[in-house]
């Protein structure tokens, strides 16, 4: 079943498996690196991003390694699964991308500093894969909590779209929808949340990594 037709084929809902309508699995309390909750409550004033870049081990330690973000933790989204394992999402039957939650203090690092972040650190003109990594669950994306992010996101796609082709680059494929009701995150299992720490995996590894293009600076709006 891993190496079905579905490992790049997005299922439609009618195709996807079912799910459960609570998780299989719990989810620790807090981030191993930050210490803070991992499923809230959140402190008034920050606010939730969602990105998906390929292998969510060494996506997440990118962002809970960047001044500003207050906790962080990996799970799936934009699937029609209810819940779905590790398993099931690999199996290309969920149609969910390995996604990295970020809640973040906006005084301290702007959405479009995230965005940055999210567009240098991987290839996203890769359609269902990232490097060696192939599969539906390693598409690009980005779900938004605003319209204010949908708007930056979209800015910011348009931009780096033209310096990556001018550095010989095919279009992005990224998926930018907003995080509504249809498109949920679920918590990955505890064992995937803060796996590359050092008091989890010291020599862990994830081959995430970009296209060595710079995302200029600014091409979002500010969020207001």
């Amino acid at each position: 079943m891993l190496f079905s037709r579905f490992k790049t084929h997005l299922p439609t809902p009618e195709e996807a498996l079912e799910g459960r309508p609570e998780r299989a699995f719990t989810v620790p309390d807090r981030h191993t690196v930050l210490g803070n909750p991992l499923l809230g409550p959140y402190p008034d004033g920050l606010e939730i991003a969602d990105f998906g870049l390929g292998c969510f081990w060494g996506a997440e330690r990118k962002f809970w390694q960047t001044e500003g973000v207050w906790t962080t933790l990996v799970g799936y989204q934009g699937g029609h699964t209810q819940n779905p394992t590790y398993e099931e999402v690999c199996s290309g039957h969920t149609g969910h991308t390995e996604a990295v939650r970020v809640v973040y203090d906006p005084a301290v690092v702007p959405y479009t500093a995230l965005l940055k972040l999210f567009w240098e650190s991987h290839d996203p003109t890769q359609g269902f894969r990232q490097g060696n990594d192939v599969g539906t669950q390693y598409r690009s994306a980005i779900y938004t909590h605003s319209p204010a992010q949908q708007q930056a996101a979209e800015s910011s796609r348009d931009a780096y779209r033209t310096v990556l082709q001018n550095s010989g680059y095919a279009d992005i494929t990224t998926e930018i929808l907003p995080a509504d009701t249809t498109r949920p995150f679920y918590p990955a299992e505890g064992y995937h949340q803060q796996y590359l720490s050092s008091s989890k995996n010291p020599n862990g590894y994830c081959g995430i990594g970009g296209t060595g293009v710079s995302c200029p600076v600014g091409v979002a709006p500010a969020e207001g």
